[in-house]
Formats: C-alpha cells, structure tokens, sequence
C-alpha cells in the first residue's frame, strides 16, 4: 500500500532535510506554554543522544549545537529556514537520498527482509531502473543507516504500555481512516463503491474536530479534512497518525512545520498509541454504521451528502452529548469545560500554507508543463528551475516562485485539465430523499445545540473539498 499510494510531488533532498530537522525541534517549538527553567537544555541533551536515520547522510547522531541552531534558524526564517543552502554536486558513489530512504522504509515495513527483495521491490515498482542498485552498495548503506535486520528485530521487542492523556485540550489530535461501509456507486447505482470515514479527534476530551467521509484515503481528502478543522477549533500542538502514505508525505510535514504543528506517526504495526480513535471507530460500527444501513437500505441515504449530512447529525445531536465511558462525562461538556485558547489562523492563510508545491524548469521560450497543461513565465525564469504552488483542484492559478522571490503568475496557454489528476471534483448528485428516522432525530438535537454556530459550514459539506468558510 506504501508503494501503491507514495507521494507523486517529487520532493526533493532540501524538502527532506528540512522535515527531519523540523521534527527534532517541533516539540519546543509547537509548546504554547513556557519552558521551566533548564527543560529546555534537558530536550536537547536528550534528542542529541538519540539515534536516527538522516536523509541522505551515514550519520547517526545530530549534536547539541547543532540542535541549537537549528532552533535559531526557524525563530529566525521559519520552516523554510530549516533547509539546507545549495551546494554543489562533488559526485558520489552513495546511493540517492530518495533511493536510500524508500529502502530503509522497506526494511523496517518488514525488519525479516532481505536485501536482494528490497532491490526487487523497487524495481518492480519503478522506483529505480533494473539493475542500477548494486547488492554491496545498498547493503552498506542500510548498515550505515542503522537498518540491519538484527537491529531493527531487536527493536520489535514487545515493551509494556501505560495508558496517556493529553494535559488539555487540542494538545494532541489523533486520526485515521476506516473503511466504514457501501453505497451505491454514483457512476453504476446498481453497484455498490466503498464509503471511507476520515476523523480526526481530540485526545482530552475525545471530541471529533471534524469527520468527514470519501471516496478515497489520498493525501488530499486529509487535507481538506485537516484544514476543516483548524479553521473551526484552531491549531493543535501535535497532529498524531499512523504511517500510511497520506500521513507520512513531505507535503503534510511542510504543512505542520509552517502552522507550527509537531507531526506525530505510530511505530508499524503498532496501533496501540491510537487506542483512542480506534475505539471511536468501533463505536461507529456499532451504533452509527447499522442505522445508515437502515437508511440506505430503504433508499434515504443514496449519496456521499447525504451520508455526511447524517454523520454530522449523529456526531452533533448524539455522540458528542452523551457520557464518555473514559472521561465520564461528554465530549462536548470536556471541550467546553477548558479554558485554554487555540492560536487562530486566517482561510486565506490556511490555504496559501496548504498549496502543493512542484519544481519545474522554464525551457527556452519561458514555457513549462504541469498535468498536461502548458504555461507561460516571464523568460527572464528561462532554462530556471522554479518552484510552483498551486491549488490543485484549480490548476488555472499557478503561484511562480524562485530563491524566495514570487514572481508574475504562470499564464495558462492550454488548460486541458483543471485540476489534478490526484483529485477528483464532486459526482453528480441524484435528488435528495426524506425520511432519516434516528439520524433525523439527532439532527433536530444537534442544531439546538449548536444555535447559530458561525461554523456549522464546515460539517454539513458532503465529498467536497471546501477550502474556507
């Protein structure tokens, strides 16, 4: 599923670099509250004391200094000052960064791995051309990384749990997707297609921030999900996930580092540090997935709107006012019972921070491509590599960028496509039905609960993809 789903965006070393260096320092620099005195030379000692694999280098260990300069830098410029200055390329017999990553991905993905199916994997996959990686070369490198099959198993070693819980609220946000349940197939109603639910909730006070379901489990359903929910309850400090491909793109850390957000994955096979959305998800199988059923069945909920609509019915009207079994009281009595604030951030710079970003460069009559459609730039950019932001459900918009400088939009000479190819806009919805029995009685309860919510918006959108309120 890793190989199936990774990332398209082409990062780069820099992008890399910048994200590893951002999650050494996220959990000083996402803190909203004060450092005692001393806590912070303690992280730091600690961190440097740890052993990690660092994109493209045989190091294992990042020093004290080091660390403080990395702090420096982004108080100073940001995340975007976390990445490396251009150097240039002295030739080297090592394998690419990107290479050397994807094979110490696989190794720990499977520890029992051999190298001769790591470089099988990759090459049936097209990540590098038959017969470019040399046994010797990855099989040092991976020893080098620290990613030897007799250190990674001894680190499968079963270690005992205790339970945790976030001090506040919006201090952790923990998410995933489930695949919940069939409705009938938009393209082929007389075929069934999988509804997927993406929920992202709160782990004080077990509140879901924002739950939405889709056709699919890609890095833009996330988004629009993640972005739903800032807009709505503000910035958490830490943003918790599994490894899925979604979850563990350089794009997603780029976000977080921006916002100020530390970017949090469970080990593999590990779901443990999960447990509390995991058993939302069961409490959706048991109460919300056999009245959608119900409804579906009789023809009430035929579409992803109307299933979302019902969702927000139940979350609003139902599950948010009865009684946690962990807490003891509701989750909406646990939010509301926290005086903390949130850092609050604007649509308009919420969406500017979630552009995709590609680099490009301009050939010799100022022109570049992008999902099949050609652009022009100013030529002055000629036989440049830029890099471009842009929405991708508009490709009419693309943002020009190069050393930091923004320059004159990208004019679209050939707009055949208007939005990426990893996006997908709305499926024509058939006429509403009436009738949603339970769902319609939590919906008449969730709507005098809420009793003008500015944001209600932001749930009752169906398979969208709204990018502000």
């Amino acid at each position: 599923m890793i190989l199936k789903d990774v990332e398209k965006m082409n990062p780069t070393h820099e992008d890399q670099l910048a994200a590893f260096r951002y999650g050494l320092i996220a959990p000083i620099v996402c803190r909203q509250t004060p450092l005692l005195p001393g806590e912070l030379k303690v992280y730091i000692e600690e961190v440097a004391g740890q052993v990690y694999d660092i994109p493209g280098s045989s190091r294992q260990q990042v020093s004290v200094r080091t660390l403080e300069r990395y702090l420096s830098l982004y108080r100073k410029g940001g995340y975007d000052a976390l990445k490396p200055q251009a150097k240039s390329s002295k030739g080297s017999t090592r394998l690419s960064a990107d290479v050397l990553q994807k094979a110490v991905e696989l190794r720990k993905e499977r520890p029992e791995r051999s190298v001769e199916q790591i470089i099988f994997l990759m090459e049936e996959h097209g990540i590098v051309p038959n017969g470019s990686v040399a046994y010797s070369t990855l099989s040092r490198q991976l020893r080098h990384a620290g990613a030897t099959r007799q250190i990674l198993q001894l680190q499968e070693k079963k270690t005992g749990y205790r339970r945790f819980e976030a001090e506040d609220i919006h201090v952790i946000w923990q998410s995933d997707f489930q695949h919940t349940l069939y409705l009938p197939d938009p393209k082929n109603p007389k075929r069934n297609k999988k509804a997927l639910l993406f929920a992202i909730l709160d782990d004080y006070s077990r509140y879901i921030v924002q739950a939405q379901f889709y056709w699919d489990e890609k890095l833009p359903r996330l988004e629009d999900s993640l972005k739903k929910a800032i807009l709505r309850h503000g910035i958490c400090e830490r943003f918790y996930a599994d490894n899925g491909s979604a979850f563990s793109s350089l794009h997603l850390a780029r976000i977080c580092g921006k916002l100020g957000i530390q970017l949090s994955h469970s080990r593999p096979y590990r779901p443990a540090g999960r447990g509390k959305i995991e058993r939302f998800f069961q409490f959706v199988d048991t109460s919300f997935k056999p009245e959608a059923y119900q409804q579906i069945e009789a023809g009430h909920i035929r579409t992803l709107d109307e299933l979302n609509r019902a969702l927000a019915s139940w979350l609003d009207g139902y599950y948010h006012l009865r009684k946690h079994g962990s807490t003891g009281i509701s989750p909406k009595a646990r939010l509301e019972g926290s005086s903390r604030e949130t850092t609050r951030v604007s649509a308009e710079k919420l969406t500017d921070i979630f552009l995709w970003e590609e680099e490009r460069t301009v050939d010799k009559t100022g022109c570049i491509s992008v999902e099949g459609n050609r652009y022009e730039v100013t030529l002055d950019l000629a036989k440049r590599r830029i890099l471009l932001r842009y929405d991708p459900f508009d490709l009419s918009v693309i943002q020009v960028w190069l050393n930091g400088q923004r320059y004159e939009d990208a004019a679209p000479m050939d707009l055949t496509r208007p939005y990426h190819r990893r996006v997908k806009p709305d499926e024509p919805q058939p006429p509403k039905t009436q009738g949603l029995s339970f769902f319609q009685a939590a919906e008449q309860r969730r709507r005098s609960e809420l009793d003008g919510d500015p944001f209600t918006v932001v749930r009752e959108g169906g398979s969208g993809h709204e990018h502000s309120i």
